[in-house]
């Protein structure tokens, strides 16, 4: 291969992306550069768009339109009375393709982790408290990974709410030790959720 800056730039640009990996990532470039018009031209457009006008909600984490507003919190037609909270979008998504979940999202952004310390008010924990207040929330359920992270997460978001009258409750037993919500497929989705337990522990 030619030794082309720009290309060897973009190469490790995708590869960077999840799944892909150098060779992968030449084939993309391959691909794009011999179709020039029909995909660089409005990928170029559209990435362009992207990083313009969306950014992500302050308030619930969610992925928004700064010209049109939240349509997790800010816009939704719908009044619910249960929030899920998740780690990240993908978990969001996943969540939402499987059709077993009708309320708000709470996207944390992460999780709280004593090797990698992330600061608990970049986690939008305080930003949920107020929505539980602020919308009369009935039903928290936590969606997160059955990890050392994501159960510290839970037991900080469960000490967060103890002064507020709301149910917490977290995805049924199933889930693998570590597993990722993003990576499960939707019958252990709907099955977790429709068989949520009580955050103690004791069953629904």
């Amino acid at each position: 291969m030619q030794n082309i800056l720009e290309i060897e730039e973009l190469i490790k640009l995708i590869s960077k992306l999840p799944g892909l990996g150098p060779k992968s990532a030449k084939r993309i470039v391959l691909k794009l550069i011999n179709n020039r018009e029909e995909l660089i031209k409005p990928l170029a457009k559209n990435l362009a768009e992207v990083y313009k006008n969306i950014s992500r909600c302050n308030i619930c984490g969610s992925l928004k339109s700064n010209s049109n507003g939240c349509n997790n919190c800010e816009n939704n037609k719908n009044k619910y009375t249960k929030i899920c909270v998740v780690e990240n979008i993908a978990d969001q998504w996943s969540i939402e393709t499987s059709s077993v979940y009708q309320g708000y999202f709470h996207i944390l952004g992460g999780t709280i982790s004593s090797s990698n310390y992330q600061k608990r008010e970049d986690l939008l924990i305080n930003s949920l408290v107020e929505r539980v207040k602020k919308d009369s929330i009935e039903e928290i359920i936590l969606a997160l990974s059955h990890s050392v992270e994501g159960q510290t997460t839970a037991f900080y978001i469960q000490d967060s709410l103890k002064n507020i009258n709301v149910k917490i409750s977290k995805l049924a037993q199933g889930i693998p030790v570590g597993g990722e919500i993003e990576n499960l497929d939707d019958g252990t989705l709907i099955s977790a959720f429709k068989n949520r337990q009580n955050f103690s522990g004791s069953k629904d």
